[in-house]
């Protein structure tokens, strides 16, 4: 599946809405956390990045700050 496809789907509790941005490494969506009944912004890895698994812990990392 490719990003631009995501809009519209559900990812675990999150139904994406609409891009925000696209950096070097990641694209931002805006999204309705539906178990909490709020929008969130969710940033999505590409394949190729998310099949690194140093790349995803650095990604991991920062989401933690």
């Amino acid at each position: 599946m490719q990003q631009d496809d995501l809009i519209g789907v559900t990812l675990g509790n999150y139904k994406i809405l609409a891009q925000l941005g696209q950096g070097g490494m990641a694209r931002v969506y805006r999204a309705h956390q539906e178990n909490l009944d709020r929008e969130v912004a969710v940033k999505v890895l590409p394949p190729w990045f998310a099949a690194d698994r140093n790349f995803v812990e650095r990604f991991n990392l920062e989401a933690r700050l």
